[in-house]
């Protein structure tokens, strides 16, 4: 044990059993595939329970607590569950969701984006004035809406890294200034009705996959999964490295096949798996593989986690800022266009009310740390499903909106305190 400079001696960590390799103590993750490689399933089975001891939670909150909400919603109102109102709330999820993906990039550098309601609104004024009364083609009017998104957070990341405004500051002015922009593009009518035979309005609310096509992407997801994970054990195999056991990936399969099977039951039975969510998942995917396979996302994890000691490791920070915050507002035009499509309609209060917040909570109940460096695309997913389920089920409860408010509140606050509690573990156990 060391001892600091100042002389006194340092804090003894509480950690599971360390192995080591050769006298070297190793790091936790390493000891994690260490147990599973040579103890199979059961050595998984403590990996798991040594990580949440740790108060490496991840997920397990946020899928316990949406159990839990779904199973009150439905013995007080057995219609939640039905097919047709979960196929309702699939499509009531995509725009929040889409804009939530934004909100957990700029949370894993520590920072945060509050204008993402009003970028989301101001993309749909952009998309209704040049579409409806502009007569612009539709694929020239969602270009503009987009890169009207991709525009506003390169200048929010100028901005940040020319002058070192805080985030908090400069979004905020962002959130009043484009929703002002917004009114002044919808002029004087304030509203305006897409064409309900656009082909945009019939992709999110008429668009539905097909029974066969949806079992179909089922197998393709749940053999892409056991393709990579297989590759990715041969090759730690052939490099002499640790590698979970082929059960292990066949029982992790099933379960995958389990998750995805039961929910396109269900919607099948009405419905079907909508075309606009099925694009949510697609994103969901596209970026947690960004944040964990790319070096942008390494990237993104290690200036979230220590922006100094990024630097010093030669990564570019000022450029991770930059496309971060462009990033997060080109999702929020995208989550913009969306519901503007689904609810047929552009007007003064698009992206207002409490969109941003949603978004925000979405994010932050799904999992993702207000500290940086920690969290998954898949955050936004479960988190906008959350937000959502709360807000469907208390709509079918026929309770004031002033409940929602306060129920959401109350489960935001919960999961900022169980991310405090479990950081403080991570230190403790050396997982931070």
């Amino acid at each position: 044990m060391t001892t600091p400079v100042d002389g006194s001696r340092a804090p003894v960590q509480d950690t599971v059993p360390e192995a080591t390799n050769g006298g070297v103590v190793l790091p936790a993750d390493l000891q994690d595939e260490r147990l599973i490689a040579s103890h199979g399933i059961s050595g998984a089975v403590s990996a798991f329970t040594a990580r949440l001891r740790s108060g490496d939670l991840g997920s397990v909150p946020v899928v316990v607590g949406l159990v839990i909400i779904w199973a009150v919603f439905q013995i007080a109102n057995s219609n939640f569950l039905s097919s047709r109102n979960l196929v309702n709330l699939t499509l009531q999820t995509t725009s929040v969701g889409v804009i939530a993906i934004g909100i957990v990039l700029v949370l894993l550098l520590g920072e945060i984006d509050l204008s993402v309601g009003s970028v989301s609104g101001l993309a749909a004024a952009i998309l209704g004035v040049t579409f409806v009364n502009e007569g612009w083609p539709l694929v020239l009017s969602l270009i503009a809406g987009v890169v009207l998104g991709l525009v506003i957070g390169l200048f929010y990341g100028a901005l940040y890294n020319r002058f070192g405004v805080p985030s908090f500051v400069i979004t905020l002015a962002g959130l009043l200034g484009f929703l002002g922009l917004q009114l002044l593009v919808l002029g004087k009518e304030g509203s305006l009705n897409l064409p309900f035979d656009s082909v945009l309005v019939g992709f999110a609310t008429r668009s539905f996959l097909s029974p066969a096509l949806a079992y179909g992407l089922v197998a393709v997801v749940v053999a892409a999964y056991v393709l990579t994970r297989l590759r990715g054990r041969g090759a730690r195999a052939a490099a002499g490295l640790s590698a979970a056991p082929t059960s292990m990936i066949a029982i992790k399969a099933g379960a995958l096949a389990v998750v995805l099977l039961v929910p396109v039951i269900v919607l099948n039975s009405d419905r079907g798996v909508s075309s606009m969510f099925v694009l949510f998942l697609a994103l969901v995917v596209a970026t947690d593989f960004a944040i964990r396979k790319t070096r942008w996302g390494r990237s993104v994890l290690a200036v979230g986690g220590n922006v100094e000691a990024a630097r010093r490791a030669g990564i570019n920070v000022r450029f991770i800022y930059l496309s971060v915050f462009a990033a997060c507002s080109t999702f929020a035009a995208v989550g913009g266009l969306l519901a503007a499509a689904r609810l047929v309609a552009v007007n003064q209060s698009s992206g207002g009310g409490d969109t941003n917040l949603n978004a925000i909570a979405a994010a932050v109940i799904g999992g993702t740390s207000l500290f940086g460096g920690r969290g998954s695309a898949y955050s936004a997913l479960l988190g906008a499903l959350v937000i959502m389920s709360i807000s469907n089920g208390l709509a079918l409860l026929s309770l004031d909106s002033s409940v929602r408010y306060m129920v959401t509140a109350g489960v935001l606050l919960v999961a900022v305190t169980i991310d405090s509690l479990s950081r403080r573990s991570r230190q403790a156990h050396g997982r931070a």
